[in-house]
């Protein structure tokens, strides 16, 4: 029961990663989309304002999926990161270059050093997400194994493909119905038109992205395929794809916070449908959750540990993008700055 309670614990955060940062990507999707300086100057100028206070927290999720599977299922985490460490090492590149680039554009005076840092932040977001989704793909087709060596077939197949192409679809989708929010929020009307066509249009572009990666699963991964057609993995499809609908009249309607949260329940809907689908397997069909588990006492601190880690983090998180949507991490302006500065120094010479 308790490994069954931390592989629960693992698709929540996979899912937690998958919608939080999957956002952040897509922004990245869309900056590298924009066009030229002057064409996608404003666009821009929103991806850096919204993403600014909170990008850097997504990886929270991610961390905390890694120490999940190395401590609960350290066959799992040796048999993924085994076979599969050239596409986890492009993703892992493919993060610190985006961080480095995102970090270090808005600082930069050249022109030609900020289209630079733009451009390796851009097409980061846009292979980090391929190669996860690939990797993920891999292990959904049932080509990694305990003892499987690494090699190209693990991740270079159709699954793989189709996973890593769903992957940035899904980032594009959440990316652009959050900035279409965005806009409202920092009252620029005219990107709310430009992003909501962007959201409608990733989101067909996802659906039918999905509908080819079923009958790819189909002959590609038959256990995943029976999952997602039976019992709970069926469940959570039809629910994902009532959430897309909500979804696209929510983004036609306008912005609003119900559009979002739509937006979120579709990406979560189709993680927890995977998930479904490959029980009671974590590797299809080679690796149960049972004999993937580490030791009794290990498991029992460990959740104990995830627990505490939720009640500490989970409402930090909140609080956090609550703060965000209420525009309190807004950067202070030139004219702020030089109006405190200037405050400050009259103090100083009243005191005098």
């Amino acid at each position: 029961m308790t490994a069954d309670f931390i592989a629960v614990v693992l698709l929540l955060a996979v899912t937690a990663y998958a919608c939080a940062g999957g956002t952040d990507y897509g922004a990245g999707f869309w900056d590298l989309t924009a066009g030229g300086t002057e064409r996608g100057r404003r666009p821009r100028w929103l991806i850096d304002h919204a993403m600014a206070p909170v990008w850097e927290v997504n990886n929270v999720w991610l961390i905390f999926v890694l120490v999940i599977m190395w401590t609960g299922f350290p066959t799992l985490f040796q048999t993924v990161f085994s076979a599969m460490w050239l596409p986890l090492a492009l993703a892992v590149m493919g993060m610190v270059l985006r961080g480095a680039g995102f970090a270090f554009r808005k600082p930069s005076r050249r022109l030609a050093d900020r289209r630079a840092y733009g451009a390796v932040f851009a097409v980061a977001s846009v292979v980090t997400p391929f190669f996860l989704g690939a990797a993920v793909g891999g292990v959904a087709s049932g080509r990694v194994a305990p003892g499987t060596e690494a090699s190209a077939d693990a991740w270079v197949n159709p699954t793989s493909l189709m996973f890593g192409l769903v992957a940035i679809a899904t980032t594009a989708f959440l990316g652009a119905v959050f900035l279409t929010g965005d806009a409202h929020r920092f009252e620029a009307p005219e990107l709310i038109g430009y992003f909501r066509r962007r959201a409608l249009g990733s989101l067909a572009v996802l659906a039918a992205l999905a509908v080819i990666t079923g009958f790819v699963t189909h002959e590609d991964s038959p256990h995943v395929w029976h999952g997602l057609t039976h019992g709970l993995g069926l469940l959570f499809v039809v629910l994902a794809g009532v959430a897309s609908v909500v979804t696209a009249w929510l983004v036609r309607r306008g912005p609003g916070a119900w559009m979002r949260v739509a937006a979120v329940g579709v990406v979560a809907a189709a993680v927890f449908a995977w998930g479904m689908a490959q029980r009671p397997y974590l590797i299809p069909t080679s690796l149960t959750v049972a004999d993937a588990a580490g030791a009794s006492a290990t498991l029992t601190w460990l959740a104990i540990v995830t627990l505490v880690a939720l009640v500490l983090v989970v409402p930090a998180v909140v609080l956090l993008y609550w703060l965000d949507t209420h525009g309190e991490l807004e950067e202070l302006t030139d004219a702020e700055l030089t109006r405190d500065s200037g405050a400050a120094g009259e103090g100083t010479a009243h005191d005098t």
